[in-house]
């Protein structure tokens, strides 16, 4: 039984929404479900997805955290 957790961010996916909506959500756990039945045949009943939404100060890029790398590139600094 295979368990596939996804990440996202929990800034949504329009400037104005601050997490996935529920809608969203099944659309990722039928996707991941359907390529796992897909590539490695396993059946959609027997693969758990789990969504984690992690918050925009918890993740981070070239070596900076979030805001400041997107501040730094703003300035075009980077």
């Amino acid at each position: 039984m295979p368990i596939v957790t996804v990440q996202v961010t929990r800034e949504g996916t329009a400037p104005d929404r601050s997490s996935v909506t529920p809608d969203e959500k099944v659309a990722i756990i039928a996707g991941v479900s359907q390529v796992m039945l897909d590539v490695l045949n396993k059946p959609l009943e027997s693969t758990y997805v789990v969504i984690e939404e992690v918050e925009l100060d918890n993740w981070g890029w070239g070596g900076l955290p979030t805001v400041q790398y997107r501040k730094k590139k703003a300035e075009g600094k980077g």
